[in-house]
C-alpha cells in the first residue's frame, strides 16, 4: 500500500505495479499531485506555485513520459534566462554549444550586473565549485554562503548571479544553505554537461498533468486510487501491516510505502521504525510564496523571467490554459519567503505591483484586475548545513516499511526530480523485501 499521492508516491505505484504486483494507494486529498497542484478561482486556473524542471531531470521527464504527458511540457531547445532590473533593462544567460563550463563563458562576460572583476572572480569560484564533493559530511556541515564569501564573491555577485540559481532550487538564501546542496545543484544544472541546466515547465495547468494524466495511467496500470481516504496508523503485524484511515474499516497490506511529508511521516511511522523522528523534525520547512496576477492587458513577451535588484524573483506567463480570454496572468514565485509569509494581500499588493511595473514598462499603464496570493508555509525541507545527515533512506527498521519524499536522501534538494527518484528508490526497496518472503507472492500492496 502506498500512502500519499504525489509524485513519489505516483512513481512508487507505477514501479511496483509493472512488477506484477497489487497497488492499492490513499491520498487525503481529492486529487494527486501532493504540493504540485492546480485549483481555480474565479474561473481562473492556477498553479499552487510555479514548479520547472531542467534537461537533468531525467526521472521527472520519464515519468511524464509514462503517464503521456510529455506533449503537455516545454522544454527548451538551448538554456536562455531573461534576466530582468528596474527601468527595463535585461540581460540574458545563454549557454553555448561548447562543453561545461565553458558553455557559459560568453554569458558571464557579457553580464552587465556585475563588473569585469566580479565576472573574473565568480568565473573562479564556479570551477572551485565544480570541485567540492556532494557527499562529504564536511561539505554538507559548511554553509554555502561562507564558502562563497571565502571564495572572494561580494554581496552584490551573491545577488545577482549565485541566488538567481540557488534560491528558487534550495529554498533558501546562499548564507542559510549547505554547501554541499548548493554544490550538487550548481553541478548536476550547470556545470556538468552543456545541456543539463535547459528549463522546462508545464504548458497548461499541473493538474492535468500530476492528477488527470497520472490517474488514468495508474489505471490503465491496475492500480487502486483511493482519493479522499488519509491513513492515520500504521501497524506492522506477524503477517504484514495494518493500516487505518478514517471512516473505514482497517486496509491490509503486505508492504507499505510511506510518501508523505516529511512532518507528516513523523506522526505515522510506527515504534521501532529505526527512523529518528527527531531528526526529521530537525529538518525543518521553509516557505514559498507566489502572487498571481491578471492585467487587463499584455505586459510582457517572455514566457518566464529572473529579476534583480527587485523583489520580484521569477515571474512566469501563465495565460495559456488558465482560462483567461483577455489580458495576460503573471504568476511571480518567492522562494526562500518568510518575510513575504507573514504579509497581507494588502501590503505584497503595494509591495509587488509597483516592482512589475519597474521591470516591465508596458505595466506601467496596465490595470491589474485581479491580484491572489497563495502560500506554502512548509513548502520544502530546510536544506540546511547538516540536513544530509538528517535526511533518511528509503528503508527502514520494520520490514516492508519504506520511506519516500523528496526529503529522503536523494541527493537532490525538494524537487519534482527528487521526489519522483525516491519513489522509484522505494519501490525498489518494497519489492527487494516481498521477494524475500515467498509466502507472499505477487499478492503485495506496495
Amino acid at each position: 500500500m502506498i500512502v500519499g499521492g504525489g509524485l513519489a508516491g505516483i512513481s512508487a505505484a507505477l514501479d511496483c505495479a509493472s512488477a506484477g504486483t497489487a497497488v492499492t494507494l490513499l491520498e487525503s486529498r481529492g486529487r494527486l499531485g501532493g504540493a504540485a497542484y492546480s485549483f481555480t478561482r474565479d474561473g481562473i486556473v492556477a498553479d499552487n506555485g510555479q514548479h520547472v524542471f531542467l534537461r537533468c531531470c531525467t526521472a521527472y521527464r520519464n515519468l511524464l513520459d509514462e503517464i503521456g504527458a510529455s506533449d503537455l511540457v516545454t522544454l527548451q531547445p538551448r538554456l536562455a534566462i531573461p534576466v530582468l532590473a528596474p527601468g527595463g533593462r535585461i540581460a540574458w544567460l545563454r549557454r553555448s554549444d561548447l562543453p561545461a563550463p565553458l558553455h557559459l563563458a560568453g554569458a558571464l562576460t557579457r553580464y552587465p550586473f556585475l563588473n569585469a572583476r566580479q565576472r573574473a572572480s565568480l568565473a573562479l569560484a564556479m570551477n572551485a565549485l565544480r570541485r567540492v564533493d556532494p557527499d562529504d559530511p564536511a561539505a554538507d556541515a559548511r554553509s554555502f554562503g561562507e564558502w562563497l564569501a571565502e571564495h572572494g564573491q561580494s554581496p552584490e555577485a551573491v545577488a545577482v548571479m549565485w541566488e538567481l540559481i540557488a534560491r528558487p532550487t534550495l529554498n533558501l538564501l546562499a548564507a542559510d544553505a549547505s554547501l554541499a546542496q548548493a554544490a550538487y545543484v550548481f553541478q548536476q544544472g550547470l556545470l556538468g554537461d552543456n545541456a543539463s541546466g535547459d528549463v522546462g515547465f508545464a504548458r497548461v495547468p499541473l493538474g492535468e498533468i500530476h492528477d488527470v494524466a497520472a490517474r488514468r495511467a495508474l489505471a490503465r496500470a491496475g492500480v487502486d486510487v483511493r482519493l479522499r481516504l488519509g491513513a492515520t496508523a500504521i501497524v506492522p503485524g506477524e503477517e504484514g501491516f495494518r493500516v487505518e484511515a478514517g471512516g473505514v474499516a482497517p486496509l491490509g497490506a503486505d508492504a507499505v510505502i510511506l510518501a508523505v511529508s516529511h512532518v507528516r511521516a513523523a506522526k505515522l511511522l510506527p515504534p521501532g521504525s529505526g527512523v529518528d523522528v527527531a531528526g526529521l523534525a530537525a529538518l525543518g520547512t521553509s516557505p514559498i510564496v507566489n502572487l498571481h496576477v491578471v492585467y487587463d492587458r499584455r505586459v510582457v513577451d517572455l514566457p518566464f523571467a529572473a529579476g534583480v535588484h527587485t523583489p520580484v524573483q521569477w515571474l512566469f506567463d501563465r495565460t495559456s490554459g488558465s482560462g483567461l480570454d483577455h489580458g495576460q496572468y503573471l504568476a511571480i514565485s518567492l522562494s526562500a519567503a518568510e518575510a513575504e509569509l507573514d504579509m497581507t494581500i494588502e501590503d505584497l499588493r503595494e509591495r509587488f505591483l509597483p516592482a512589475l511595473a519597474d521591470l516591465l514598462p508596458a505595466a506601467r499603464d496596465a490595470r491589474a484586475e485581479w491580484f491572489l496570493v497563495t502560500r506554502e508555509h512548509a513548502a520544502t525541507f530546510r536544506a540546511a548545513p547538516g540536513a544530509r545527515a538528517l535526511r533518511p533512506g528509503p528503508r527502514t527498521a520494520v520490514p516492508g516499511l519504506v520511506l519516500a519524499g523528496s526529503w529522503t536522501d536523494t541527493g537532490w534538494p525538494a524537487t519534482m526530480e527528487g521526489a519522483v527518484r525516491s519513489g522509484r528508490a522505494a519501490a525498489r526497496e518494497a519489492l527487494r523485501t516481498i521477494a524475500s518472503r515467498p509466502e507472499v507472492g505477487a499478492a503485495v500492496a506496495a
